[in-house]
């Protein structure tokens, strides 16, 4: 099992599509095993883009990001981070399927709706920056690990 991290972003929040959002990732079978709203400080975005700090939309990124509540969440499941990125879809919206979450909810490249770790290095560094150990529940599923 490997665990990735997604975090639904303002505009899920502003629209009230969280809980469509968290039900197609579990209707899907990711294991849901961290889960916090919360208001992302300039200094926690900052951490987060670090990457694209030279890139000019990086202002741009971390505005958007801390101009409301965010939704961060762990999953996990066998090859978790391809599976989401799947799932989730092309970032910038015209390349995003019909049936991925950017492909039937996101408009804009600049608002995407949610993020999604893009590797295994990614996910242990954002799971980290946004989780404290102690907040990932280890669980186990009552169907057997392996039911979908």
């Amino acid at each position: 099992m490997t665990r990735c991290f997604t975090m639904l972003k303002p505009g899920v929040i502003n629209r009230r599509l969280v809980g469509e959002i968290i039900s197609r990732l579990e209707k899907k079978g990711f294991k849901l095993v961290g889960l916090k709203m919360m208001q992302i400080s300039n200094e926690l975005a900052c951490n987060h883009y670090a990457e694209h700090k030279e890139k000019p939309f990086f202002g741009e990124l971390v505005d958007y990001i801390t101009s409301a509540p965010v939704v961060a969440m762990v999953w996990e499941c066998d090859d978790c981070v391809a599976l989401i990125r799947k799932f989730v879809g092309a970032t910038k919206p015209s390349e995003a399927n019909p049936g991925t979450i950017r492909g039937d909810y996101c408009t804009h490249t600049s608002h995407n709706i949610i993020h999604a770790s893009d590797s295994d290095e990614s996910a242990e560094r954002e799971i980290n920056l946004f989780f404290k150990p102690e907040e990932i529940i280890n669980w186990d599923d009552c169907c057997g690990e392996k039911w979908y």
